[in-house]
């Protein structure tokens, strides 16, 4: 039997105990083995205020000349790009036309590099299905490394000096001998101010300075916070207002053109978790419940000091490492990484210059890095418990382009 829904499009067929259902022209389909009846209620599940719930672009649906990378939203296309630069070392238009520079519609035009990335993305996705039964064992970063010509030849220095230190951040199992996840966010805590005053601490309005990692200058910054996990951070700069909003459940970033390919942005997916598990840790007091599975790893050195790692996986499946300083207890690093069809696209946040706020500590300092760019957040000012506009929150509209 198969039947429309009225006013949606929406093609519901059941066999038996079996259903699918589409939604034409959209891409969505769902096939699920339970009681005919759960097609209706996830139809209904699906409607919001009337309308099929929205979906964030796809790569193809926005840029032009996508072939082999389809199907994954923007911010994700995005994000592989950067996997790109960083594992052979090249910036953007390295590989693209020297126009894109100053066009993001350059970006479209076709040359021997991408015609070769694209081969070399099947060439990866190929040894991948036919030696490791699919899973992510081998991208581009396994040969290249940084180089764009994969190195044929060990390295004696590499092979007799001191190897540089490994990102804690691959996934790890729990690690004998080291204390229980909750005793070290319990120390953690309790070296911020302790759960009392953690949680009298329910907003804050800060000013303070931003700097990209091209940046000649800092530009002015204002940030907004909520508990349990709303931020808004509004940059400043010469090209207009970048606005990136976390209302709890969602997130988007409204840049200028110079910045973002789109006028509003939306994050999706693991790096969604990502970024709300980071705006859940200006108010920390409910740290333990962010991600579950946590485990403690190894010991690993951060500016020489002995750091525990502590290891966690987020609601959509993504893995996030927190690294508390062994002797002060306070958070130092954040590492996350989100998958990709490449590889992991991986983001640390260092966290320094604790100051007291309230009587809790936070830091006044903290640097973001991630595939293809670095940024320095700095706080000159915080006013803490101050009544917020809801609307601070809100889907901010699109960046206006010239």
């Amino acid at each position: 039997m198969s039947f429309q829904v009225p006013g949606f499009g929406f093609q519901v067929r059941i066999l038996g105990s079996r259903f699918r259902v589409r939604v034409p022209g959209s891409g969505f389909q769902v096939r699920a083995g339970v009681a005919a009846t759960a097609a209706l209620w996830l139809v209904s599940a699906t409607l919001v205020g009337g309308q099929a719930a929205a979906r964030p672009p796809l790569a193809e649906e926005v840029f032009k000349n996508v072939q082999v990378l389809k199907g994954m939203p923007v911010d994700q296309f995005m994000g592989t790009m950067g996997f790109f630069s960083a594992a052979l070392g090249m910036n953007c238009t390295d590989c693209h036309v020297d126009e894109s520079g100053g066009s993001w519609a350059k970006y479209a035009d076709d040359n021997d590099l991408k015609r070769t990335a694209r081969r070399m993305v099947q060439m990866v996705a190929g040894i991948n299905k036919g030696n490791f039964a699919g899973r992510q064992v081998v991208t581009c970063n396994t040969c290249h490394r940084g180089s764009t010509k994969p190195n044929v030849m060990p390295s004696l220095n590499l092979l007799y000096g001191s190897p540089p230190p490994d990102e804690p951040g691959d996934p790890f199992e729990a690690t004998a001998g080291q204390p229980p996840a909750d005793q070290v966010f319990d120390k953690y805590l309790k070296a911020l101010g302790g759960t009392d005053r953690l949680a009298k601490l329910t907003s804050l309005a800060a000013k303070g300075t931003y700097k990209a990692f091209d940046d000649a200058d800092s530009n002015p910054m204002d940030i907004y916070a909520r508990a349990p996990g709303q931020r808004t951070t509004i940059v400043h700069t010469l090209n207009g207002d970048s606005t990136t909003v976390i209302d709890g459940r969602n997130a988007w970033i409204a840049a200028p053109e110079a910045e973002k390919p789109v006028p509003l942005l939306e994050i999706t997916g693991q790096d969604l978790d990502g970024v709300k598990l980071e705006a859940s840790l200006v108010f920390p007091g409910g740290i333990k419940s962010v991600a579950t599975k946590w485990r403690v790893g190894p010991s690993a050195l951060i500016d020489d000091k002995e750091a525990l790692t502590v290891q966690g996986t987020t609601a959509a499946g993504a893995t996030v490492t927190l690294c508390f300083d062994a002797e002060s207890g306070l958070l130092t690093r954040l590492i996350r990484f989100s998958d990709s069809p490449v590889g992991r696209l991986v983001t640390r946040v260092d966290y320094q210059d604790y100051r007291e706020v309230a009587g809790v500590k936070m830091p006044f300092h903290w640097t973001v890095s991630w595939l293809s760019g670095r940024s320095v957040f700095e706080l000159s000012n915080v006013q803490p418990n101050v009544a917020i506009d809801a609307a601070r929150f809100a889907k901010p509209a699109p960046a206006p382009r010239k």
